[in-house]
């Protein structure tokens, strides 16, 4: 079943038969008015689209942008002559349905008001008027609740800022490292020496000091120096993290959808 919103980009489009052979250009769709869906299609047939021709559109579907119905291009073309003139009274519709073979109308009788109504190209009669209180026509909006007599056209704004969110984490770790360091010292050490000296006048009275002969004994220390190594900790430097920011600019890129309105008419100034 077509909906409103499809109604909407019928007109003017291609209608197809079943086996996708042109039928003609659509002029109008017309709908039932107490459920307000779509019924039928005037489509332009005959030399120059000098003829229209109603189709039901019950199972009708797109091709691409052609619109197929459920019936033959002859069968469509051999269709009761109707006037479209903006409403199908009850025994239009109930030639119209015995043509395709439709047995949905024996309910109808010859007081049944008129079901249904031209979406576009409706004339000045009470079924094709919505009036406000002070007389004004208001539009018909097909895509939902009857409307004043102007639309709204929306389009979206991208609005585009920054969140913040965690990038990472840096940490300072100290860890104790060994290193063998060498350093060379100087170590002195003593050493004995023997020395002789002659007997002097100078020194004759140390000599004859003591008995003429005797055992003796003399001792002399010696020293030496040996490495001596001791550690303390020195404080070298202060470390410690702080943080820089850097501006860089990134591109976003996002679909945005606009309205756009084009009013469309014939030559006889209908909209």
């Amino acid at each position: 079943m077509a909906t409103l919103q499809d109604v909407e980009t019928w007109r003017g489009r291609t209608l197809v038969d079943r086996d996708g052979d042109k039928i003609g250009k659509i002029e109008d769709v017309y709908l039932d008015r107490s459920s307000g869906e779509p019924e039928w299609v005037a489509v332009k047939t005959g030399l120059f689209g000098s003829n229209v021709s109603f189709v039901p559109i019950h199972d009708a579907d797109t091709a691409g942008d052609d619109l197929r119905v459920a019936y033959e291009k002859d069968q469509v073309k051999d269709a009761p002559n109707i006037n479209p003139d903006g409403e199908l009274s009850p025994e239009e519709e109930r030639r119209l349905y015995q043509h395709y073979g439709r047995s949905d109308y024996d309910s109808w009788t010859a007081d049944s008001e008129d079901r249904t109504e031209a979406t576009f190209g409706r004339d000045d009669r009470d079924f094709g008027r919505d009036d406000d209180a002070d007389g004004r026509t208001v539009g018909r909006d097909t895509s939902g609740p009857t409307t004043d007599d102007a639309m709204t056209r929306s389009e979206e704004e991208l609005a585009v800022g920054t969140q913040r969110r965690e990038a990472g984490r840096a940490r300072l770790r100290k860890y104790v490292e060994t290193e063998n360091v060498q350093q060379t010292v100087p170590v002195q050490r003593e050493e004995v020496r023997v020395e002789r000296e002659p007997i002097t006048d100078a020194n004759r009275g140390d000599a004859l000091d003591g008995p003429d002969i005797s055992e003796e004994e003399h001792e002399v220390t010696l020293h030496t120096e040996e490495p001596v190594v001791e550690k303390r900790t020195v404080p070298k430097e202060r470390v410690r993290l702080d943080k820089d920011v850097h501006t860089d600019e990134e591109t976003v890129s996002e679909d945005v959808r606009r309205e756009r309105i084009e009013a469309e008419g014939d030559a006889d100034g209908r909209l």
